[in-house]
């Protein structure tokens, strides 16, 4: 007799998600694996119900992101909690990479992300 087995498909938010997709690509970097590391954060994956689409410039990038997918999916499935996760990769060559080279651009990124990081700034009196 089978039995059927359900898989845990918690509700989690974007942020969260967000949260452990730069978390994978910061293990993918510790590990050496840098070009699937940009690869991870040339862009913020956007969430749609369950399916995360994630948009990427060329064909190429897609060819080797779809490589880390399952890796990335398992790793995303189990710390959310939730099966039913898939990811649409979409090429649009249209689309510029947002990685940040200087130190006032990466300021810049986490500001963009979290604004408190300006409190902070001002609070305890930090440079760039």
């Amino acid at each position: 007799m089978k039995q059927d087995v359900q898989l845990p498909a918690e509700q989690f938010s974007e942020t969260e998600m967000l949260q452990f997709w730069f978390k994978y690509a910061d293990r993918l970097g510790d590990k050496g694996h840098k070009i699937m590391e940009s690869l991870l954060r040339m862009n913020e994956p956007k969430l749609e119900g369950f399916k995360i689409v994630y948009e990427l410039p060329n064909e190429g990038s897609k060819i080797d992101f779809e490589k880390e997918k399952p890796e990335l999916l398992g790793y995303l499935r189990g710390h959310l909690h939730n099966h039913e996760i898939t990811i649409d990769v979409i090429v649009n060559e249209g689309i510029k990479s947002k990685i940040a080279f200087t130190s006032q651009d990466k300021y810049n990124r986490l500001n963009e992300i979290n604004p408190n990081v300006e409190l902070l700034k001002k609070t305890f009196d930090l440079d760039i």
